[in-house]
């Protein structure tokens, strides 16, 4: 999934004459024929227990830009399962590495409503594209610790932030929400069996984080999605603790 760039990186717009524009759509057929294989036999074949709390916290209506911990490349299949039209009646959307959209991996990933990014190069249509969504309603994917990560919490990357607040602040009232959610394992490369919880948290309000300043608007939002994964990620822990201690 997108690694999003730091602050100190920049973004270039292609010459005029090769100006690309970047589009993405959800397949009217593949999509729901997707989530139902998804929901009804993939996951819960392949994993143990799947557990999701939080649910009651997802918008069905709105702009939200989904904030999930990327553990493995099952995740971009578990939010749509904890979060997608089986629960909010809903297609999201994702950004993804522009590697993850060749062959057969990307004509998958395209018609589930994802598009690409070149993160070594990325293109400012691509982010464009991604704010335009958030703009339109849509309900956008986006992991902000970037590539996946194992173990504790990493750094969230600031671009996250940064369209959050460009949307918002481009219409009055929009009302961008960001949900936190954090996807845990209990191996650390998941394989047939593994157990997953998944835990939802209450949505951060852009609006509240729009003063005006885009870099320090930008940390402190930033700073407040890391808080609130972690915050997760330490429930996460006591919770498969409890578990362990009524086994015995």
């Amino acid at each position: 999934m997108i690694e999003l760039l730091s602050s100190s990186q920049s973004y270039s717009e292609t010459p005029k004459a090769k100006v690309s524009f970047t589009t993405s759509r959800v397949s009217p057929w593949f999509s729901p024929l997707a989530y139902f294989l998804g929901h009804y036999f993939l996951l819960p074949f392949f994993f143990g227990q799947i557990r999701i709390t939080g649910q009651e916290n997802l918008p069905t209506s709105g702009p939200v830009i989904l904030a999930p911990t990327h553990r493995s490349r099952w995740d971009a299949l578990l939010i749509p399962y904890a979060a997608g039209r089986y629960v909010t009646g809903r297609d999201l959307r994702f950004m993804v590495t522009i590697d993850e959209c060749q062959g057969l991996q990307g004509w998958l990933v395209r018609r589930m409503g994802g598009f690409p990014v070149d993160t070594q190069h990325p293109s400012i249509t691509t982010l464009r594209h991604a704010v335009e969504l958030v703009q339109q309603g849509e309900m956008l994917v986006i992991f902000p610790e970037g590539g996946i990560r194992k173990g504790k919490l990493h750094p969230l990357k600031p671009g996250i932030a940064r369209l959050a607040l460009s949307a918002e602040s481009s219409h009055s009232g929009l009302g961008v929400k960001i949900i936190p959610i954090s996807i845990n394992y209990s191996q650390t490369n998941p394989c047939w069996g593994t157990d997953v919880s998944i835990q939802i948290a209450p949505a951060i309000k852009v609006l509240d984080y729009a003063h005006g300043c885009i870099k320090q608007d930008a940390q402190k939002l930033t700073t407040d999605l890391a808080k609130a994964l972690q915050q997760l990620q330490q429930e996460s822990g006591v919770r498969s603790e409890k578990g362990l201690e009524s086994a015995f």
